[in-house]
């Protein structure tokens, strides 16, 4: 039987659920289809830390934050700082909770476009299951946008590296020794992480110099989302060189630091970090021990190599947003969809956010604190919508 509903949210990450939540709020008939967190619980490591506070809560009315959350147990931002990913999850639980967010945990098999047919969205869950829609929202986060860099993967055996997302169990890293590629925030938890849990040596190799053991300061970014709300557009129209100005002290904020209470974790025997160096063959020898050749001449033998590669937007790569009406009548620039003020995409109706909204929003919108903003732009457009089609009925 097919479903009906005004709108769809594919994806329950943060930006779907805090879309989910003003949708309930405003009274929108809507679903939401995705696991719950999914990304966050399967592809990130137990004992990580956020980078970000307690303030960076999911609810687009202010009710249900961080900080009303952790009263409720009796604890205070100072119980909680640095945020666990175990605190977060338990936090978007009960955020999902409050709002009363049960998603369809079936993934999206195809998304059809209205045409000269249908007036609606046309979904198609794995299951078989099928939801029309007025309004589509994709809010489906990072797990399709794995950056591993063609020129590094053909260097590497295969079989013998994972991308950080996908090695997030180290409890078969015991006695092995490591190889990390990267030198942010990620590739020195991760290493942190993989000592702690019993690999016999780390090795962290970046080109670049290693960034500096400093807090972060994100005060100054909740203001500039918040900036989106009453004027959505302000970012896009900076000039070039204030818009780049922005991206980089974002840039800057979040890979020439890295927290500070990482370092006593990653300073320790046991863990090596080569900066101003880079991987430039890796050969696996009968015995199956990898020997890694550093561009200084260094030779590592180790075991397995960790991409700290990060993530870079192909929105093609999004599987149902890859083939038919929708990748033709799809916009897309650099790889990113060409989003408006709203971040409604080239086809009426369809909105995307979270990372794919970065090129026309900025770097915020690949962190938790716009998914707030989103929700109330995007759902004010599509109320909007709503309003001029009664209008002319």
């Amino acid at each position: 039987m097919r479903r009906q509903t005004s709108l769809l949210i594919i994806g329950a990450g943060p930006f779907g659920l805090a879309q989910a939540a003003y949708a309930h709020d405003a009274g929108i008939d809507y679903r939401i289809v995705g696991s719950p967190m999914q990304f966050w619980r399967q592809h990130m490591p137990k004992g990580m830390y956020l980078r970000s506070g307690t303030d960076w809560h999911l609810d687009p009315s202010g009710d249900c934050t961080i900080e009303r959350f952790m009263a409720a147990q009796g604890l205070t931002r100072r119980d909680v700082e640095p945020l666990s990913l175990e605190c977060y999850l338990a936090y978007a639980r009960w955020f999902q909770e409050q709002h009363h967010i049960e998603p369809i945990p079936t993934p999206v098999d195809e998304l059809e476009p209205p045409d000269e047919h249908r007036d609606r969205f046309l979904v198609t869950l794995e299951d078989g299951q099928s939801i029309a829609a007025e309004h589509v929202v994709v809010a489906v986060g990072f797990g399709y946008f794995r950056h591993c860099p063609p020129e590094l993967i053909a260097l590497l055996p295969p079989g013998r590296f994972a991308h950080t997302c996908d090695l997030v169990d180290f409890s078969a890293h015991v006695a092995t020794r490591c190889l990390i590629i990267g030198g942010r925030q990620s590739a020195f938890e991760w290493a942190a992480l993989l000592r702690e849990a019993g690999a016999e040596t780390v090795h962290v190799v970046h080109r670049h110099d290693s960034p500096a053991f400093a807090a972060a300061d994100w005060t100054w970014v909740t203001p500039l989302v918040e900036k989106l709300l009453v004027d959505p557009g302000w970012y896009r129209r900076l000039p070039a060189e204030e818009r780049q100005a922005v991206d980089h002290r974002f840039w800057a904020e979040g890979r020439l630091k890295i927290e500070p209470w990482l370092e006593a974790r990653v300073r320790r025997s046991g863990i090596d970090v080569w900066p101003r160096a880079q991987v430039v063959a890796c050969v696996e020898r009968p015995d199956g021990e990898l020997d890694a050749t550093l561009d200084n001449g260094q030779t590592l033998a180790i075991d397995q190599v960790v991409l700290a590669t990060g993530y870079k937007v192909q929105i093609h790569q999004v599987p149902f947003l890859g083939h038919g009406a929708i990748r033709e009548r799809l916009r897309t620039r650099n790889g990113y969809p060409v989003l408006d003020e709203h971040l409604q995409t080239s086809i009426p109706g369809l909105f995307i956010t979270s990372m794919p909204a970065t090129q026309d929003f900025g770097a915020f919108f690949a962190f938790t604190v716009s998914a707030r903003a989103s929700a109330a732009l995007i759902g004010e457009a599509i109320q909007e919508r709503a309003r001029a089609a009664h209008a002319t009925s």
